[in-house]
């Protein structure tokens, strides 16, 4: 079977999905609120999309901004079901982490951070589960060279490491690893599938690098047709075997790997659920989406009037159904991809999940390595 055949009965499902989307994006609830809160970073990631560095020119945000922002919006939400993410850079680098988070705690919103782990020592982390954080997202790219080699530091892998032990004895605190898959890595996925084992990690995910930011024109960093196929084969014999609840990250449409490798349906929520604020108040849906995703900023708009009015674009993407989207048979599941993955000044698609898998298929067996005939476990 292709990645194009799909079955009747998954067919029929994904149209289901597809009214569930578009209701979704009729009443556009906002459950996830990413703040960019520094761009200042501890490490130098070859793939960053933000560009971050350890001393940015760009200031820290201060809190102050940020929750008047999150306070105009407040009567149009339900705080308990908003989950405020603060994103960076590193955010644990500013020394106000706690307090924000005790604000956001006093206004009953759930929050959590996305750290590269080289400052989630013990103090900090006591400091943050005193102030009611409840959510923490660890990066690890692979075995111990890998991983740095991807962070730009020879002390990541073990802090991240540490970082993770550290979490997986603290109950009810929901914390998982995202893993991001290139070139270098994708050959250890099995090994580090183990390794994450044994550190008593529950939760997983798996993304892949696309050429945004600093990842544009490193060919390391993007995987081969056949790895890129095999990569779904390895997710689906993890999941499979149920030791670990491991999903692929929110991108792309995936054929008949739908219902396969993540626990839902693909779903670009992007400006349907989910905001951002930006380090420089500019108020967009993912992170990384910039320059014409821009769709205000908190310095002169109202964050509430912005989320109410503005998102076209993203609630309605029949404008991306042109190029290769244009003549799809999938455009209905699919709408034109992840918002991250077009051109932020022209539209245009810069990668397309399904052509590369079908690539994957078509070459020969061998062309690159393949997780197809690898066991999860690498026995």
């Amino acid at each position: 079977m292709t990645v194009k055949k799909i079955s009747p009965k998954k067919k029929l499902a994904l149209k289901l999905y597809s009214w569930y989307r578009a209701n979704e994006k009729k009443v556009h609830p906002l459950n996830y609120i990413f703040w960019e809160c520094t761009l200042r970073c501890n490490l130098n990631c070859i793939h960053c999309g933000s560009d971050c560095l350890k001393d940015s020119l760009i200031n820290d945000m201060p809190k102050e901004d940020f929750l008047k922002a999150l306070d105009e919006i407040t009567p149009d939400i339900i705080p308990n079901k908003t989950m405020i993410v603060l994103t960076g850079g590193e955010p644990v680098l500013r020394k106000d982490i706690s307090e924000i988070g005790k604000e956001l705690y006093k206004r009953g919103f759930p929050w959590g951070i996305v750290s590269n782990g080289m400052g989630l020592q013990a103090p900090m982390i006591k400091s943050l589960l005193d102030s009611g954080i409840r959510a923490i997202t660890i990066s690890l790219d692979g075995l111990e060279d890998s991983h740095n080699w991807l962070r730009g530091n020879k002390n990541s892998f073990k802090n991240a490491a540490n970082a993770i032990t550290i979490l997986s004895k603290i109950e009810g605190l929901r914390y998982d690893v995202v893993t991001c898959a290139n070139q270098k890595n994708i050959n250890e996925l099995p090994e580090l599938y183990n390794l994450l084992m044994k550190l008593g990690l529950k939760e997983w995910r798996i993304f892949t690098i696309f050429p945004i930011g600093r990842a544009k024109g490193n060919e390391l960093l993007q995987l081969k047709p056949t790895e890129f196929k095999g990569l779904f084969d390895f997710i689906e014999k993890v999941r499979k075997e149920g030791r670990i609840k491991l999903n692929y990250g929110c991108e792309g449409f995936l054929g008949d790997y739908e219902g396969r490798v993540r626990d839902n349906f693909f779903f670009c929520r992007a400006g349907v659920n989910v905001a951002s604020i930006l380090v420089d108040g500019s108020i967009s849906a993912c992170p990384n989406l910039r320059d014409n995703f821009i769709q205000g900023n908190i310095y002169k708009d109202n964050f509430k009037d912005v989320w109410q009015n503005k998102y076209s674009m993203y609630r309605n993407r029949s404008w991306t159904k042109t190029g290769i989207c244009g003549d799809c048979d999938f455009f209905n599941y699919c709408e034109g991809n992840g918002m991250h993955l077009r051109n932020e000044k022209t539209g245009e698609l810069l990668f397309c999940h399904l052509k590369r898998i079908e690539e994957g298929e078509k070459l020969p067996t061998g062309t690159n390595k393949s997780y197809s005939a690898v066991s999860p476990t690498g026995v």
